[in-house]
């Protein structure tokens, strides 16, 4: 069972788009069973199970259908997987969902060998180790490195601001006056982007989003500033 944990946690969190609500998902199957991890953003649930299991769930939940466990997990990772990497992706399967007390009841409804297919995973509440591992430190990790990222920006543009400022007390102009930017003025810019935040649905489920985000803007910003520190002094062709 190491090796189905080992690849949970190798893969990324995607959208399960159900007909009455979005989860998120991230599964890893093999042969030998598999590993599921469901939230709503409140809450976490897990399953993983052996081959096993999966064979006496099969019997329980498909009668005419006679195949080793390892038939019915390839058949759930081939409709799990293109589902995970593109939620726009047209599906072989219908999901929805029912929460039972502190259990999440996935059910699974497609065909196989041309006989209709039934799958439950039957998830219970991740305990808080597994929630650290797979949601906190990760996301955690990532909003720090993208935080560091977002102050060394606000530094560059400090920078390119003086550096624009010498280049206009040299003599230099500006060639297209639409590329003229005002002096970074980073409270501003953050009190702004925080007005212009709340206006924006997160529908990512990411808690790096913010950070996410404004590092982007910055990116942008600072993309500006070099597009008009380069026309200024004539590095750019002016039909650019």
């Amino acid at each position: 069972m190491e090796e189905l944990e080992q690849g949970l946690l190798m893969q990324p969190w995607a959208w399960l788009q159900l007909a009455e609500n979005s989860l998120l998902a991230k599964v890893f199957i093999t042969k030998q069973g598999y590993a599921l991890l469901v939230s709503d953003l409140q809450q976490v649930w897990h399953e993983q199970v052996d081959t096993s299991v999966v064979s006496q769930r099969a019997k329980e939940l498909n009668k005419r259908l006679t195949a080793p466990p390892a038939a019915f997990l390839c058949h759930l990772d081939n409709l799990l997987r293109p589902l995970l990497k593109d939620a726009a992706h047209p599906s072989e399967a219908t999901f929805s969902c029912d929460c039972v007390a502190d259990a999440l009841i996935l059910r699974v409804r497609s065909e196989l060998s041309g006989l209709p297919f039934y799958w439950n995973f039957h998830c219970i509440l991740a305990n808080p180790s597994l929630v650290s591992q797979h949601l906190i430190r990760p996301l955690m990790g990532m909003s720090l490195a993208l935080q560091c990222q977002v102050r060394e920006l606000a530094t560059l543009l400090h920078m390119k601001d003086l550096e624009i400022q010498d280049y206009q007390e040299s003599g230099a102009t500006l060639i297209r006056d639409r590329l003229k930017t005002e002096p970074f003025e980073e409270n501003s810019f953050l009190e702004q982007f925080m007005i212009e935040l709340k206006d924006i649905p997160i529908k990512t489920g990411d808690p790096a989003y913010w950070p996410r985000t404004l590092h982007a803007a910055l990116v942008s910003f600072y993309h500006g500033k070099l597009l008009g520190l380069a026309h200024s002094v004539g590095i750019l062709h002016p039909q650019l």
